[in-house]
């Protein structure tokens, strides 16, 4: 489950970083970012604390 939070959230800044660059989907390009920040919380708070 972690690896498909990071793989998403990867996604997500790749798009951000693209639109952010093109212009030109607005205000979809921050949605984007902040969905991909919620999902690299998540990764980091539900990671596995094995020793």
């Amino acid at each position: 489950m972690r690896s498909l939070l990071y793989i998403i959230a990867i996604i997500l800044i790749i798009g951000w970083a693209i639109g952010t660059f093109a212009y030109a989907a607005g205000g979809l390009i921050h949605i984007l970012l902040v969905i991909a920040i919620i999902s690299l919380v998540l990764g980091f708070l539900r990671r596995d604390t094995v020793v």
